[in-house]
């Protein structure tokens, strides 16, 4: 089984959350998804995201894609 090299995509939902006073489980509520899969993602433990979910999460932050994931 080959290895899988870590990723270099860091998700920034703990900053845009702080800064606009939300909690995790107001944004799943509002995005449509549980908190356990953002959980995941805002730990930078996602894999994949889907476009609709990045989607939704730039809508309800009023933010672009860029403001939520950086490559480092």
């Amino acid at each position: 089984m080959p290895v899988e090299e870590p990723h270099r995509v860091v998700c920034h939902l703990d900053d845009l959350l702080a800064d606009r006073g939300m909690t995790l489980a107001s944004l799943a509520e509002q995005v449509g998804v549980t908190v356990v899969n953002l959980s995941v993602l805002k730990n930078n433990r996602a894999k994949a995201v889907r476009f609709t979910t990045l989607t939704r999460l730039c809508e309800v932050l009023e933010c672009e894609v860029g403001d939520v994931l950086e490559v480092e």
